[in-house]
């Protein structure tokens, strides 16, 4: 793997191995700006990722772009794992929203970042960054927004290989999928995810997620179907509904089968009893 990999003009990609989920193995870390930078994602606990990621940021000067803090998108484990070491060894200050502060300690964020937020960095190429509340996978889940060169950063909306776990409690499916279509109205250029390569095509691939999503949903309403008047538990119905998934995956399939459920649940084509799922019309 090389790294750092120049994307762009004030585009740099560095990828750090995190404790994340198959088939990822790395967190993407990006640095943008073509004078003043700010790095997103803090994410690796590792201490030889942390060394090489330290060494990264403070060759940034050399090239006349200097740090001016951190971003994370949200606050799961492999988005956040480092910000402690890196904040203190680099002297950076933390930028992310309220829902990440409460989680990871308030203390520890210098900036809160709301939907419609700016983030402007001075450089050869100004770069102006809208800050973008996209929840659905985590709560105060943000991405950014650069028209002006048709760059999303998208963080855990969606990753170049492979779907996005969404844990009913932690994230929330009718969010997730109302996000998505959001981020496909921008017509972007260029997505930036937090996991696996740069997607040249993000329109084409918010589709693929979103018509994924609702193949998967329609799976589960039949698999609910299929239960009868007795229904089933979401435990029983995974076999089913993801039949086409490997057995080692349904553990994690068990969690976005749960929020497609409560998705269903909400728009009343099923009923939960007593932990069993049947067809909202079953008496």
């Amino acid at each position: 793997m090389r790294r750092p990999r120049e994307l762009g003009a004030g585009l740099t990609l560095f990828a750090a191995r995190t404790p994340t989920l198959a088939p990822a193995t790395h967190t993407n870390s990006y640095a943008l700006g073509g004078r003043e930078v700010v790095l997103v994602e803090p994410a690796t606990p590792y201490e030889d990722e942390l060394r090489a990621w330290v060494s990264w940021a403070r060759a940034l000067p050399s090239a006349g772009r200097t740090p001016i803090a951190l971003f994370a998108t949200h606050y799961h484990a492999d988005h956040v794992g480092g910000v402690d070491v890196l904040s203190r060894e680099l002297g950076l200050p933390l930028w992310t929203h309220e829902e990440t502060a409460k989680r990871i300690g308030p203390e520890k964020v210098a900036r809160r970042l709301e939907d419609g937020d700016e983030v402007v960095l001075d450089g050869p190429v100004p770069q102006r960054w809208r800050v973008l509340e996209t929840p659905g996978h985590a709560w105060g889940h943000l991405s950014l927004w650069e028209a002006a060169q048709r760059t999303l950063v998208v963080g855990d909306m969606v990753a170049s290989e492979g779907t996005i776990v969404i844990i009913p409690g932690d994230g929330d499916m009718r969010m997730y999928l109302e996000q998505l279509r959001r981020l496909h109205e921008l017509d972007a250029s260029l997505a930036l995810p937090a996991h696996g390569e740069p997607i040249d095509d993000p329109n084409a691939h918010f589709e693929r997620y979103i018509a994924h999503r609702l193949g998967r949903e329609a799976r589960v309403l039949a698999a609910v179907r299929a239960a009868g008047e007795d229904g089933a538990t979401d435990i029983e119905l995974v076999p089913i509904a993801y039949a086409d998934t490997p057995k080692t995956a349904w553990p994690f399939a068990l969690f976005s089968l749960r929020a497609h459920l409560a998705k269903l649940v909400e728009d009343g084509q099923v009923r939960c009893v007593d932990a069993r799922y049947t067809r909202a019309s079953a008496s």
